[in-house]
């Protein structure tokens, strides 16, 4: 399960991606997470100033 907190998710995703994955769609894909729960992660760490960067591969 996913931490409901944004700053919360911002950690969680950002150390799945630097520990365990080289980038979104693969978590996504290995965490079964669909197009509409990633909106909705995209949008509460959007909603805290923060965008995912594919160069980075974190939320920035």
């Amino acid at each position: 399960m996913l931490p409901q907190d944004p700053v919360m998710l911002l950690s969680y995703m950002n150390m799945k991606l630097r520990d365990n994955y080289s980038s979104l769609d693969a978590l996504c894909d290995d965490l079964e997470i669909n197009k509409d729960e990633l909106a909705n992660i995209v949008s509460k760490l959007e909603g805290i100033g923060y965008t995912y960067s594919s160069e980075r591969n974190q939320f920035i």
